[in-house]
């Protein structure tokens, strides 16, 4: 496995493209940080973004939903689709308006997906997406049944064709008459936490954690 994807038209970063990498090593760590991504694709009524939950195994992307989910039977059709999942840092004030900005890590996918069928990987993309949102959560619950699999579809994702671009550090210094004015300049942190787990209303057993 290469340890940099090639650039293509679609993933060169044009914009501040000091920011920018097409690293692997980079796009899998925020692949892997982040819990929901954005699926774009074009519809007959036009384009359409959904989010959804994702897991990263090896090089691929595996979203899943129901069979019935209208996304999910347009691509496994074979259409195009661009997957952008983002991590928002920090926000970035500066002394002027214009300067503000905020620290982020993003990724931009683009590619064609394909359905999983067979049932035993299914089950191993199944339970991994759901450990992705709560580390060892398959086996804490009930594995779907045949009737809950053959509802469920599964999409895998090549991660070939992807950048990512990152922003950090301070505001920009300002220059001229600005570099004076009494205003603050700074970032802010934003942190994404899990709270304490709070039973469902049904539930008769505390928290194994």
């Amino acid at each position: 496995m290469t340890t940099s994807l090639p650039v293509t038209d679609r993933t060169k970063v044009r914009r501040k493209p000091q920011r920018g990498s097409h690293e692997r090593a980079v796009i899998n760590e925020i692949l892997d940080e982040a819990l929901i991504c954005h699926v774009g694709f074009v519809t007959e009524r036009g384009p359409v973004v959904i989010p959804t939950t994702h897991v990263r195994i090896d090089d691929q992307l595996y979203i899943h939903g129901s069979a019935a989910s209208h996304m999910l039977r347009s691509l496994s059709n074979g259409i195009e689709v661009s997957v952008c999942v983002t991590l928002l840092d920090a926000l970035v004030l500066a002394t002027t308006a214009f300067h503000h900005s905020v620290n982020y890590r993003s990724v931009v996918m683009f590619g064609r997906a394909f359905p999983v069928e067979d049932t035993a990987t299914k089950l191993t993309y199944l339970a991994a997406l759901v450990d992705r949102v709560a580390p060892n959560r398959s086996g804490a619950c009930r594995p779907p049944n045949a009737k809950e699999l053959a509802a469920t579809s599964v999409l895998g994702l090549p991660i070939a064709e992807a950048s990512a671009k990152i922003r950090s550090g301070p505001p920009l210094p300002e220059e001229g008459e600005d570099a004076d004015l009494p205003y603050w300049s700074g970032i802010i942190p934003l942190v994404s936490s899990r709270g304490a787990p709070e039973n469902a209303p049904d539930c008769k057993i505390a928290w194994p954690g």
